[in-house]
């Protein structure tokens, strides 16, 4: 039986559908991400797994429990690290940590996790003090003070620097080691494509596409992608023919610079099609299509 799952959820708001039919499931010890532009739908989403919102429709089951009705044995078995948290501003660093601790029958102890997190020197700073980064990492160190057996995390990184976003990803992939099922909400691409062993895309309340990373990049961005300036601006015949090109999956422009997705033979196309017109391309690049390039195909422009 999947740890989490999700049948055609449904939430509205003022008549509007903001969740429209997403469905997933979470398999135990998976990292399960959830990616979608914003207003997608992607924390009302995970908030109806916590049991923090009440659907309107569908089917919601966390290690069978029904997140709602039964939220108490829910919540002794998930952490959550919530997009948007405040605590008291005069509440230290250590005074929140056992005061979440306090909160479980058998508590991870705190004190490995603050080193870990970079909070040791900081247990004595009251809240409001922290520098945004500083926040963020209590927050997961509150999340997995429970020592959850599944831990959903919404924009675990947002905020902090590049060095502290990779231990932190580190730090994830130590706890999916021990066992534990994780559902990240994120939009860094790159943290998604390296922690996620599948991901769902959610666009406008439903459900994009389902996949592991490498799958969506296999089916929606094509496996190759190529950038380059042409040496004049292209003609209406010539664009005509660049979007007809072999195995082309989409082509884009901006301010000047053309980038296609395709495959080699979308490469070898290019190529030989400005050698014809004797067209030169400038800053010309060749590369294996990323996740950024399968989300950009996978969901719509606002209108």
């Amino acid at each position: 039986m999947p740890v989490i799952e999700v049948s055609e959820l449904r939430k509205y708001y003022g008549g509007r559908p903001v969740v429209d039919g997403v469905s997933f499931t979470v398999e135990e010890g998976e990292i399960f991400g959830v990616l979608g532009p914003n207003g997608a739908g992607k924390t009302t989403t995970v908030e109806c797994v916590e049991g923090l919102r009440v659907p309107d429709g569908g089917r919601v089951r966390v290690a069978g429990l029904d997140p709602v009705a039964q939220h108490e044995q829910v919540a002794r078995i998930l952490g959550a690290q919530l997009q948007t948290s405040r605590l008291q501003p005069k509440l230290t660093v250590r005074e929140a940590l056992d005061l979440y601790a306090s909160f479980y029958r058998r508590p991870a102890d705190w004190r490995p996790l603050a080193e870990r997190l970079g909070l040791t020197d900081r247990l004595t700073v009251p809240f409001a003090r922290l520098s945004g980064g500083q926040q963020q990492r209590l927050f997961i160190a509150l999340a997995l003070i429970g020592d959850p057996r599944i831990l959903v995390l919404d924009e675990l990184t947002t905020g902090l620097d590049p060095r502290a976003r990779r231990d932190t990803w580190q730090l994830i992939e130590d706890i999916r080691a021990r066992g534990v099922t994780v559902l990240l909400v994120t939009h860094f691409m790159a943290e998604a494509q390296r922690l996620c062993d599948r991901i769902a895309v959610i666009d406008r309340g439903r459900t994009a596409a389902l996949d592991t990373p490498e799958g969506l990049i296999r089916r929606s961005a094509g496996g190759t992608v190529l950038s380059f300036t042409p040496s004049r601006p292209l003609d209406p015949e010539e664009l005509r023919e660049l979007d007809q090109l072999p195995e082309l999956v989409s082509v884009a422009e901006r301010d000047g610079r053309f980038t296609l997705t395709g495959t080699d033979t979308t490469v070898d196309a290019v190529l030989t099609l400005l050698a014809r017109r004797r067209i030169t391309a400038h800053q010309l690049r060749v590369g294996a299509a990323t996740l950024d390039d399968a989300f950009l195909d996978l969901t719509e422009n606002p209108a």
